[in-house]
């Protein structure tokens, strides 16, 4: 979650309109070849980072150790590597060695430069534009070590060749080291140390456990590949060592691991077709919600593309066609897509020499050919396995069947939910108390923990944007109900109706009815409950609105400090600190009083407004989601069936928890 600047409401973002300063106040007449910038070398990457890594956020510090271990396995795709290594040094700095072919030191004809430089100092350039280097890459297309570079404050570069050891470092994208060579050696492989540049980042700390989640997939994804990850930094020491011989289908069972799998083993299929590779693994778990994963090249695509299209279409159908053969399937009874990957869990990993992305930082695959390929894989193989494992068929088959009559009673849930709410003359909740204004864009709605706040927001907030609904009652865990208990439940219809963008299959995000959907909860033990519970709502069934950004968190103080006739907030221990301090350095015989916010109900609407909702000073946080997959296996931990790991989860993190009111 991101956190909102308490003197602004959104998110803080670089705006330019790329016009020159001098250009200020010309005319159209005035515009000539003058106005036409030309960025030399790495500029433009250290003029525009987030065309190049998306953001130059935590997510964006990150990508850069993805790019530089992104060409350490396109070795290991080639053929010439097998163990990675990934150090977070203290500093921020960070180490990726290989034991691949080293990156070639030779003078490269176009310019007469090291390779090495090359690769290095100029964008689009490298060995995976049909030259030979690679069949198959992942990376950013001859970017990715560039534009790392261009973002580091220093990077060395090491390359060794199993004859000479060479050196060659930069200054945010400069050579301040000519290509040296440091002496003799029989080893090979490609070290670089980058420090990232903090001009550039909002942060330059690195996440461990983030840096192992990404590494762990490309370790699953490239079986027999060992990736070890270590925090040199003091006080931080950990390693970890990646290796799965079973490759997606151990990927599998490790997202499955805290769910109930109803088929023992998960589904492999593989093939190949004119160069590309495709492989699926799959399997089935008791509980309703899907998980696909694709990548294509090692790189996920969060927004599927071709791929996952042709697994979607092929599944969908042979399940339909052995339901019907084996008269598993009665009369006219049809499965639906949904119906197919309800409770499912699937990989897809596919590799191909051209990949077509769209957009820079690949989040969706275009190459038309490979749907086939998917397609016709699956439908081969998925039914070769189906008449082979007859119970395994019958088990899966069932599983759909209940996910379709589910689907029919959501139907009738929800055309029964519409009618009376026509027939009683209105959309909205009764204990709505909506905004005047109509313009989505500009206006929020608070979703409070009971009556009593629900009385203090309504009185406090400002009529004209600000729309407040009470929840009050124990709200349903969706993470254990079908679409069906959703629509028929009375704590969460009201939610449903109030947003007015529907849920699941029909979330459509432009028909929602605010721009801000705030929760508004206590600071404490039950207040977080109620928060996980919406969070697990939106996750599960309005994912759109965390996709888009719709999605925050109110953050109410948790002191105010009362000194003399002044008072102030602290929304944290810190701030509270603070306060204190520059209170006892203006007067060291002070005794401020110290009061412990307990729940909204206890304050009245002017403390509501001034501390938790008026947009000039409060905290909000946005929801945003980084990984799909950890978000996943998080609800999956916190509100799923399953107490051993939950156990586990808050044995572990207890630790970190600060301001725990029981």
């Amino acid at each position: 979650m991101d956190e909102i600047n308490r003197n602004t409401d959104i998110e803080e973002e670089e705006i330019s309109n790329d016009i020159p300063s001098s250009s200020v106040g010309q005319s159209a007449e005035d515009y000539s070849a003058d106005n036409i910038q030309v960025l030399e070398g790495l500029e433009a990457v250290r003029k525009r980072p987030g065309m190049y890594i998306g953001t130059t956020s935590e997510r964006g510090l990150h990508h850069l150790v993805y790019e530089i271990v992104d060409n350490a396995i396109d070795e290991a795709l080639a053929g010439f590597c097998d163990h990675i290594e990934v150090e977070i040094l203290e500093g921020d700095i960070i180490r990726v060695s290989d034991n691949g072919r080293g990156i070639p030191v030779g003078i490269q004809p176009q310019t007469g430069k090291p390779a090495v430089e090359v690769v290095y100092t100029v964008l689009h350039a490298g060995g995976k534009f049909g030259g030979g280097g690679y069949k198959v890459s992942g990376g950013l297309h001859g970017v990715g070590a560039s534009v790392v570079n261009a973002l580091s404050e220093w990077l060395r570069v090491e390359v060794r060749d199993g004859k000479e050891h060479y050196m060659m470092e930069f200054k945010r994208g400069n050579v301040t080291r000519p290509l040296t060579v440091l002496g003799a050696t029989d080893r090979r492989g490609t070290t670089v140390t980058f420090k990232p540049d903090p001009i550039m980042f909002d942060t330059t700390v690195f996440n461990y456990e983030t840096l192992e989640i990404r590494l762990r997939e490309q370790a699953f994804l490239n079986a027999g590949l060992r990736i070890t990850l270590t925090d040199s930094r003091p006080g931080m020491e950990q390693t970890s060592v990646m290796h799965y011989e079973g490759g997606i289908r151990s990927f599998v069972e490790h997202l499955n691991r805290n769910k109930t799998a109803i088929i023992d083993e998960p589904i492999y299929m593989s093939g190949s077709r004119a160069g590309s590779v495709a492989e699926v693994a799959m399997q089935y778990t008791d509980g309703y919600n899907e998980q696909i994963i694709s990548f294509a090249n090692n790189i996920n695509t969060p927004e599927g593309g071709m791929h996952e299209t042709g697994f979607k279409t092929a599944l969908t159908r042979v399940l339909n066609d052995y339901g019907k053969r084996f008269n598993l399937l009665k009369g006219e009874e049809k499965l639906s897509g949904e119906d197919t990957r309800e409770g499912l869990c699937a990989v897809i990993s596919v590799k191909l020499e051209d990949p077509q992305f769209e957009g820079q930082t690949k989040t969706k695959l275009g190459n038309s050919e490979i749907r086939v390929l998917v397609d016709s894989l699956l439908g081969e193989k998925l039914e070769q396995f189906l008449e082979e494992n007859p119970t395994v068929a019958k088990t899966i088959i069932e599983k759909c069947i209940s996910a379709n009559r589910a689907r029919e009673a959501a139907r009738k849930a929800r055309d029964l939910t519409r009618r009376k709410s026509a027939l009683e003359g209105m959309r909205l909740p009764g204990k709505l108390v909506d905004c005047n204004e109509r313009d989505a864009s500009l206006t929020e709605i608070f979703i409070v923990e009971g009556d009593s706040a629900g009385g203090s927001a309504k009185d406090g907030r400002d009529p004209k944007y600000q729309a407040i609904l009470p929840l009050w009652g124990k709200m349903l865990n969706v993470e254990k109900a079908r679409l069906d208990r959703v629509y028929g439940n009375d704590k969460l219809t009201p939610v449903i109706l109030a947003l007015g963008c529907g849920i699941g299959d029909e979330c459509d995000v432009s028909a929602l009815r605010y721009g801000k959907v705030i929760i508004m909860a206590d600071a404490d033990v039950d207040g977080s409950h109620i928060r996980t519970l919406l969070l697990t709502f939106f996750f599960r069934f309005m994912r759109p609105l965390i996709d888009n950004g719709n999605i925050y968190i109110a953050q109410p103080p948790l002191y105010k400090i009362t000194h003399g006739k002044k008072y102030r907030y602290a929304y944290d221990d810190a701030e509270r600190d603070q306060i204190l301090s520059e209170i006892y350095a203006a007067s060291p015989n002070a005794r401020p009083d110290i009061g412990r916010n307990k729940g909204l109900g206890e304050m009245n609407p002017v403390e509501l407004w001034e501390t938790t909702m008026d947009p000039a000073v409060r905290v909000l946080k946005k929801v945003r989601l980084e990984d799909a997959t950890r978000a996943d296996e998080i609800f999956t931990i916190l509100m799923g069936e399953k107490v051993e790991p939950r156990r586990e989860f808050i044995e572990k993190n207890a630790k970190y928890v600060v301001n725990l009111d029981v």
